[in-house]
């Protein structure tokens, strides 16, 4: 018989860096009570519908110093209807049960009160104006109730669910962070909006999108190696 030399053991394969990063797997909504992140197939989350249309935003600095954004404002008041109109540097609202309301730009080159208000959208299912609220570093967004003129700051555009009782914003600034990273879970009673939980995080998160009304994928965005990096998840955040 032929001599055969005994065969080396495969090495056992190891996992990408990704699955060895064990903070970017679970979200502790609340103590004592820690929800699991599954990574999700890109393909599915690419099929799921936007609740809400978003005009392009710059992706650099470099775009954000060219960009028109009084121009690309122009361009949605046109179909915003009576009820929402801008008349130089005031931004009118017109709720159906108080007075107007109005938002006045202030470019001061005073860091603490530089402020522009941008109309972005109207939501009909949870009866909501949506403006942008850019400060002189970083930003943020504001609801307004379409009917009581009621004001609610939140995290970025709402993505809400498919039943319109609830809506997630998630942000991501992992580089700057001049603006919080997480999520924030809020619910809507007769139009009116409760935040029910928010949490920051060391990673980011983009573009949530509804699988259901209890579940939702996004990316998920992560410092690692001296760079962002990306990867589609799914998070239950009802119970």
């Amino acid at each position: 018989m032929p001599n055969t030399s005994p065969v080396a053991p495969l090495p056992r394969p190891k996992p990408p860096r990704i699955y060895r990063l064990g903070h970017l797997d679970t979200l502790v909504q609340l103590p004592g009570r820690v929800l699991t992140i599954h990574q999700a197939s890109r393909g599915v989350y690419e099929k799921l519908p936007q609740s809400l249309k978003l005009p392009t935003v710059p992706s650099s600095a470099e775009e954000e110093a060219t960009f028109d954004f009084a121009a690309e404002e122009r361009l949605r008041l046109r179909s915003a209807g009576p009820m929402v109109q801008r008349k130089n540097t005031t931004l009118w609202l017109r709720p159906t049960r108080t007075k107007p309301l109005r938002f006045i730009n202030n470019s001061s080159e005073d860091e603490a009160s530089n402020i522009a208000y941008e109309y972005i959208a109207s939501i009909p299912t949870i009866k909501q104006w949506l403006l942008a609220v850019r400060l002189y570093e970083g930003s943020y967004y504001l609801l307004v109730n379409q009917h009581t003129g009621r004001r609610t700051r939140v995290w970025s555009p709402p993505a809400v669910s498919p039943d319109a009782r609830h809506f997630v914003c998630g942000n991501s600034d992992v580089l700057a962070r001049y603006e919080p990273n997480g999520l924030q879970l809020w619910t809507v009673e007769d139009g009116n909006l409760r935040l029910l939980w928010e949490r920051q995080t060391e990673w980011g998160c983009t573009q949530p999108r509804w699988l259901d009304n209890k579940t939702i994928l996004f990316e998920q965005d992560f410092f690692d190696k001296d760079d962002v990096d990306t990867r589609v998840v799914r998070l239950t955040v009802l119970p």
